[in-house]
């Protein structure tokens, strides 16, 4: 059971919108875009960079907030493929934060029973980026809580090429039949085979867009766009996210109980043929 006062304070706003929750349908998985830290920086007549320094409390309380939940997985979206057209000096600063993060969070991760993993092609990193990476990996393995995933040199497309891939290389190899190929082999070959698909996509600086992130896993997944910039969001924003997801209706293609026929209604006309 979920102690709410771990969550939020009573009496806080953060209170209010954790009671309009429920608990009992709280989506499992996660994923979050993390944008705007350069706006914010901006804003303030700061570097870029110091955006990106502000972003890791954001980082923190957002894993903070969906562990207290008991979601199963929270993803984050830390640095795409096409991240690396940024000035070099911009590209070295939020690794070399991302690595402070994990040296200074692999064992609260791993006291909280969080398992940390990574995703993408992460061999086109840095020796010292991969170490502090194996790090929280090693620390948190034997974790069984929450699932905390950070997609580094990440592209959705390339993710769907790595596993078009792997199908063929196994098919050729004599140990994969192609007529055997369907949906659920393909998703057995993501970065995500172990994990639920997103129900949820947070986007935070209010950008329309799903910029190249788990295409594939986001099909039916409920998006929530908040103009919050990165390093502000909080777990207030968070919970708006999730008060917004439970109002939506998810019919996976189907039609809402509101619009379904009533029993002994004739049924409606065929569409005309094209």
């Amino acid at each position: 059971m979920i102690e709410k006062n771990r969550v939020a304070a009573p009496g806080s706003p953060d209170r209010a919108l954790l009671d309009a929750l429920d608990l009992a349908r709280l989506p499992r998985h996660v994923a979050v875009i993390m944008d705007g830290n350069g706006r914010w920086a901006k804003q303030r007549h700061l570097p870029r960079v110091e955006g990106h320094r502000a972003g890791a409390a954001a980082v923190r309380d957002t894993v903070e907030t969906a562990a207290r939940l008991g979601l199963d997985a929270l993803t984050l979206y830390a640095f795409s493929t096409e991240n690396w057209k940024r000035p070099q000096a911009e590209v070295s600063t939020l690794f070399t934060l991302l690595k402070e993060y994990l040296r200074r969070e692999f064992r609260t991760l791993a006291e909280n029973d969080i398992r940390f993993r990574v995703m993408g092609r992460t061999d086109g990193l840095d020796a010292t980026v991969r170490s502090a990476l194996d790090l929280a990996l090693e620390a948190t393995a034997s974790c069984h809580g929450m699932v905390f995933s950070v997609a580094l040199n990440y592209s959705g497309r390339a993710e769907i090429a790595d596993a078009a891939r792997r199908l063929a290389r196994e098919a050729a190899e004599g140990r994969l039949d192609p007529e055997s190929i369907d949906e659920e082999a393909v998703a057995r070959r993501l970065y995500t085979a172990d994990l639920p698909d997103p129900d949820l996509l947070i986007r935070t600086s209010g950008e329309m867009r799903i910029s190249n992130f788990l295409l594939w896993q986001i099909a039916y997944a409920e998006i929530h766009v908040t103009p919050v910039l990165w390093p502000d969001f909080r777990c207030r924003h968070f919970l708006e996210a999730l008060v917004d997801y439970q109002r939506r209706e998810r019919r996976y293609g189907g039609v809402s109980a509101s619009d379904a026929p009533a029993p002994g209604a004739p049924p409606a006309p065929a569409a005309l043929e094209a």
